[in-house]
């Protein structure tokens, strides 16, 4: 894969009138290209799905450069489609979309004062030896997180306006609800934009991480925090990414810890950062510690959550099936109206999970492919208009945690003692 380009300083749009205009465009042309695509593939004798006429490196592209332009809840949602990074989605949408993961268009100069003017006063820079790198005269050494404009006030309706283009792409299943899903983006993202609550998230993680070894987390500046911005001490360290050229034993330690924290946050912490992607992790070189970044996904998990999946855990290990189906319904993963055809494939992807991963006492993340191995069953199920199961969304948020944290170690290509970690930390007593 190419490396995505590089943001520009684009101002962002703050209005809803200037944010609907920007959708409305960005659709109108998507639904432009469609046309002419499909009159030229009808004219050779084809008869192309609106998905394929949709999903066209001309309208992906059109759509990335609007998201990026938009930021906000739309920038987020296409970070979230692109998260998978090429397993399931097409290779045009993974390849231009990863630039939704990467630079996106940032916010000027001019705009980024006027913002900073409204929450800090005039002459706010008087308190700064240097901004390029936020370094007060006091010597403190920050980051300082800015909500752009209009954000907060236009996610209902940026989040409607990109599941509408889902639905027009296809690429929802035929008969899935998604109106509870939508509702829970809604929410989640309004917190997400609360940056008051989002330094206390980051207080109550912190208490609960405590003086945990080979870890580093920012700490909130309350003097120069305010509703739209968020101030923290700066985390030392460069891109997680970094660390794939590293020796693979350093690359298996960082996997095994990272590993570590999240079944701590599960089961000891009930306290999750839901949104593990390599943007959120440091690495530093020279101390070989990983920083923590942002938790505005910061989420409790229910404790009898928590239970259930330990559970299914523990019956795993014990190669007990039916402990594991009994635990995956109790979760939510299956209920009374799931289908018996959708029910066999469902435990048949969690039966191939447990015996790739808990075969062997050392599993190679690098060498063994989960997400190529569940592809088939997942798109069988997609592609059936009869399954619409949704599971609960703390469910849901859980899932995506776990599937974050094994997409960044097969990155790393790391090699852990799965078995003896789980093991270990799965709690026994359930």
């Amino acid at each position: 894969m190419t490396a995505p380009p590089r943001g520009r300083a684009v101002r962002v749009p703050s209005s809803r009138v200037s944010r609907l205009a920007g959708f409305g465009s960005m659709t109108t042309g998507v639904a432009g290209n469609a046309l002419v695509e499909g009159a030229k593939r009808l004219s050779r004798g084809e008869r192309p799905a609106l998905r394929d006429l949709v999903l066209t490196p001309q309208n992906v592209r059109r759509v990335t450069d609007e998201l990026a332009r938009m930021r906000g809840a739309a920038m987020k949602l296409g970070q979230l489609i692109s998260m998978d990074g090429g397993d399931v989605l097409p290779r045009e949408l993974s390849d231009l979309m990863a630039r939704l993961r990467a630079e996106a268009d940032f916010m000027p100069p001019k705009q980024l004062r006027t913002v900073l003017t409204e929450s800090w006063g005039v002459g706010w820079h008087k308190r700064f030896e240097s901004f390029d790198v936020a370094r007060t005269r006091d010597g403190r050494d920050l980051a300082i997180k800015v909500q752009y404009p209009g954000v907060a006030r236009s996610i209902d309706s940026d989040i409607d306006n990109v599941v509408s283009l889902i639905r027009l792409a296809g690429l929802a299943p035929q008969g899935l609800n998604l109106d509870p899903l939508v509702a829970e983006a809604k929410r989640q993202l309004a917190e997400e934009a609360d940056y008051a609550l989002e330094a206390e998230n980051l207080k109550r993680f912190a208490k609960a991480l405590g003086p945990t070894p080979g870890f580093s987390m920012p700490e909130v500046q309350d003097d120069l925090t305010a509703p739209t911005v968020l101030a923290m001490t700066r985390v030392a360290g460069g891109p997680l990414e970094a660390a794939e050229t590293l020796p693979q034993d350093a690359r298996d330690a960082i996997a095994t810890r990272l590993l570590t924290l999240t079944l701590r946050e599960i089961f000891e912490f009930t306290l999750m950062q839901s949104d593990p992607n390599f943007a959120n992790y440091r690495y530093d070189a020279d101390t070989g510690t990983l920083g923590l970044l942002d938790f505005g996904a910061v989420r409790p998990l229910p404790a009898g959550l928590a239970k259930d999946y330990a559970r299914l855990l523990r019956a795993g290990l014990s190669d007990d099936f039916a402990g594991v189906e009994k635990a995956a319904e109790d979760i939510g993963l299956l209920s009374a109206r799931t289908a018996p055809q959708h029910r066999r494939v469902i435990l048949a992807m969690m039966r191939d999970v447990l015996a790739v991963m808990l075969k062997d006492d050392l599993y190679d993340f690098g060498r063994t492919d989960i997400v190529a191995l569940l592809r088939d069953h997942g798109m069988a199920l997609a592609g059936d208009p009869g399954f619409a199961d949704v599971p609960p969304v703390d469910v849901l948020y859980l899932q995506r945690k776990v599937a974050g944290m094994y997409l960044i170690c097969r990155t790393l290509r790391a090699r852990v003692q799965l078995r003896a970690l789980l093991e270990d930390l799965v709690p026994r007593a359930v």
